[in-house]
């Protein structure tokens, strides 16, 4: 893969805590790793008047323990400047543009500029709009820029947001930025599923039971109440981060592995999902809400949330994807707060054989199982004899589990370090297309309309801190005469 890489990196909101825990540790990787060398800058604003001193020393502060040398991490932190900045004041513009034209030359740049907009959505347009009218963006080089989520709060709300982008970036240009797609067994899903003859040739409604995708945090809303009581489980996690994986779990083969084709497969699995009427919604989606349990606190004693909140911390689905492979199978999805335990993991269920030979045993599904995190594993679930006298049958695991040294650990690129990189060198297929994000604000608006109808009556809280959620998630599964293959 290519290194030294030149790039002028401005970050709206650079004293922000995206920037300080995700975002200078992930340059800092790059930099470590030889794909940045001598041909870059950073650029931080924000409203705070601080000097490119004592910025170089919070960029330092954020790379702590990272490295072994103290000249190395001065040697980086010289890369970066800080402008404090309104976002709204058309002369602060001025004065960046004057700054990113003398680092441009200072640095041999030439003319690569990556945007890292780390603000609240409703000053996208206004920053895209002072990015082009300011002649910020470059002639010689790319622009380009990443955008972080929430990306709207339905699809009015998004398209709106996504025509003032559009003003000034054409889609090529626009990173949107989902962290799930950085990550390294999401990653391995194509490779998987396109790799293997065995998954390939199975990957279908003729030997699928079902899908399961968990993703479950243990911790409660914390510091992001304000945000999640306008927000919710459906808006913060099932629209981008749930529906980014069940595409790429459901998508058809691609017809070569570039961003267009990629893209196009998984537009095309997300434009088959299932919309669901309100009476459809209340049969196939749980919403819950964390009470308290277990010494913690219930969603509705958290500091800025009201005290009969109906902000859902839980939700549970069953989705329909009716493209021609995968018609007919359940994916079933959930994610919440306060769960038992915290983890991403994705259960593919396989159908049993058509005739059972062996009469008088019960024989499991094989399952195949990708832990994303906390520990990447793989793990297939086998029916095999047990050793002995007789026949009896018994389960058994093929596990592939990435046990890494510190020093290989350490080598993983962390999925913004990933996605940077990726941006930089123009790869789009792990940040969500507009099209996508069109499919999957369709599907969740059809929800939240429902529940804002309250066609389900439900009544929160319905779950204890540290559980795997209300027990109509389990209920949802054995309707169909399933189970969630993950109960911790």
């Amino acid at each position: 893969m290519k290194k030294n890489e030149k790039a002028l990196v401005i970050i709206f909101g650079g004293t922000g805590d995206l920037a300080q825990r995700k975002l200078y540790p992930s340059i800092f990787q790059l930099y470590k790793k030889g794909y940045l060398k001598e041909n870059f800058a950073v650029i931080g604003t924000a409203r705070r008047p601080w000097t490119d001193e004592y910025y170089r020393e919070v960029v330092k502060d954020s790379i702590d323990g990272m490295y072994d040398e103290q000249n190395v991490a001065t040697e980086f932190a010289s890369h970066f400047y800080y402008q404090s900045h309104n976002v709204t004041d058309t002369n602060h513009y001025k004065t960046l543009q004057a700054l990113a034209q003398s680092l441009d030359e200072k640095y041999q740049i030439e003319g690569n500029r990556l945007f890292y907009l780390a603000m609240s959505p409703r000053f996208f347009g206004t920053i895209c709009d002072h990015l082009k009218s300011q002649q910020i963006m470059t002639e010689t080089g790319y622009n380009r820029v990443i955008v972080e989520k929430p990306f709207g709060r339905d699809l009015a709300s998004a398209t709106e947001l996504n025509d003032e982008i559009s003003k000034s970036f054409p889609e090529e240009d626009v990173f949107r930025i989902d962290h799930y797609l950085g990550k390294e067994m999401v990653q391995n899903i194509a490779a998987l599923r396109f790799g293997n003859s065995i998954f390939n040739s199975m990957w279908n409604n003729r030997y699928i039971s079902n899908i399961q995708v968990t993703l479950s945090e243990a911790l409660g809303v914390e510091e992001r109440a304000g945000y999640y009581e306008t927000a919710g489980a459906l808006r913060d996690m099932i629209q981008n981060h749930v529906l980014q994986i069940v595409a790429l779990l459901t998508m058809s083969a691609p017809v070569s592995f570039t961003d267009t084709d990629i893209r196009n497969a998984k537009i095309n699995a997300l434009k088959c999902l299932k919309i669901y009427s309100p009476e459809e919604v209340k049969e196939n989606f749980v919403r819950g809400q964390y009470g308290p349990g277990n010494g913690l606190l219930g969603y509705r004693e958290e500091a800025q949330t009201a005290e009969d909140s109906m902000t859902e911390t839980f939700v549970a689905g069953k989705l329909m994807v009716n493209t021609m492979d995968m018609a007919g199978v359940p994916i079933y999805v959930r994610t919440g707060k306060r769960m038992k335990t915290k983890a991403t993991r994705i259960d593919v269920v396989f159908k049993q054989v058509p005739n059972n030979v062996f009469e008088d045993s019960d024989l499991r599904h094989d399952v195949l199982t990708i832990n994303v995190d906390p520990e990447p594993s793989l793990s297939l679930q086998l029916n095999s004899k047990t050793i002995g006298q007789g026949f009896d049958f018994d389960t058994h695991h093929l596990n592939l589990d990435y046990k890494l040294s510190p020093e290989q650990r350490a080598a993983v690129p962390e999925a913004y370090e990933k996605l940077i990189l990726d941006a930089m060198q123009g790869r789009a297929s792990n940040f969500a297309h507009w099209k996508e994000l069109q499919c999957s604000w369709k599907f969740v608006d059809a929800i939240r309309q429902a529940w804002d109808q309250n066609v389900d009556q439900v009544a929160f809280p319905n779950y204890d801190c540290a559980s795997m959620g209300p027990k109509a998630s389990d209920d949802l599964l054995a309707k169909d005469g399933n189970h969630w293959e993950f109960n911790c």
